[in-house]
């Protein structure tokens, strides 16, 4: 994992072309939930998702050590394709996305806009990633997996502005797609010598990383049902379990309902609109908020990607509903 010098380096990659993203503490959600909330708003970004950062970060070690590479192909749900397209761009670098069959209608959109090629493909964001990384070859580009070091340093970019502003969080609530954010934020805390506790959430219907964690071994699922499209991941990064299991407290599971009611949570007492993944872990927090009753707690909205009819279904009172 990083160190301190490459976390330092990444900050200024990723200052070059944004801001700092904000950290508050809303009253509502700390009278709501019976303790200080510290919402970290990764759906500030120019992407509207924390993975912005690990791109920016991923392509200037490219561009600078593997300057031979003409291209470069992925798989995504939607907010590390939207991440590359957009470093893509910055460093001149034809980039191909490949999604499963029924993303998200508005990330397809948004990452053409920045510029991707974009190519649908298989029923679940598993199936898209062996097609991209065969697409790969034929195609003489670069593949960029979901979890990577560079990615890993690029968003701990977000668990250093969070850290450096409450350095006196008693717990943090992250949620687990492949992993990158949670293990930033736990590489990041050591780092900084902090005891903040990092607790990993997942949706009930894409549980794999916390029967892994509670099984201590790779425990992949066969299907995925969850409308939190960011962390509807069937199998496990191996390098990335080994990091959440050696470093988070726990991982907890979220049902569908709750998730859709911490997204109407947020927008009721914040005015910010969430997507699934990014309100899983205020749904977690609200789970357990009698015995974090009296703490200090933060929470990673880690994006906003939602497409209009899942929010106002969920505005509405609705839960979306995957098959």
């Amino acid at each position: 994992m990083f160190t301190l010098d490459e976390l330092n380096r990444a900050i200024t990659i990723v200052r070059s072309v944004m801001p700092p993203t904000p950290q508050y503490a809303w009253p509502l959600l700390a009278k709501r939930l019976g303790s200080t909330v510290i919402v970290k708003h990764e759906n500030h970004t120019p992407i509207g998702a924390f993975k912005v950062r690990g791109g920016l970060v991923y392509l200037d070690r490219l561009r600078r050590e593997r300057q031979h590479v003409r291209g470069i192909i992925s798989a995504t749900r939607g907010n590390h394709g939207q991440s590359l397209a957009l470093a893509a761009g910055h460093f001149d670098l034809p980039v191909t996305i490949v999604v499963p069959q029924g993303n998200s209608v508005e990330k397809n959109a948004a990452m053409r806009a920045f510029g991707a090629e974009l190519i649908e493909h298989g029923r679940d964001f598993d199936d898209a990633k062996q097609h991209a990384s065969e697409f790969a070859i034929e195609r003489g580009y670069e593949f960029i997996p979901s979890f990577h070091a560079d990615l890993v340093t690029g968003v701990a970019t977000y668990a250093h502005e969070l850290f450096d502003a409450f350095s006196d969080l008693d717990v943090v609530y992250a949620p687990i797609g492949l992993g990158s954010g949670i293990c930033g934020l736990i590489r990041t805390r050591d780092l900084l010598g902090l005891k903040t506790e990092i607790v990993g959430v997942v949706p009930q219907e894409a549980n794999s990383y916390r029967l892994s964690f509670d099984a201590g071994r790779v425990v992949p699922v066969n299907q995925v049902a969850t409308f939190a499209d960011g962390a509807a991941v069937r199998v496990p990064d191996e390098t990335a379990f080994a990091l959440i299991k050696a470093g988070a407290a726990r991982i907890v599971e979220v049902a569908e309902d709750d998730i859709a009611q911490a997204v109407r949570i947020y927008h009721e007492d914040t005015h910010n609109l969430a997507e699934g993944a990014g309100a899983l872990a205020l749904a977690a927090l609200a789970k357990e908020q009698a015995q974090i009753k009296g703490r200090k707690a933060g929470v990673i909205l880690s994006g906003g990607n939602i497409d209009r009819s899942w929010a106002a279904d969920i505005l509405a009172g609705k839960t979306p509903r995957q098959r």
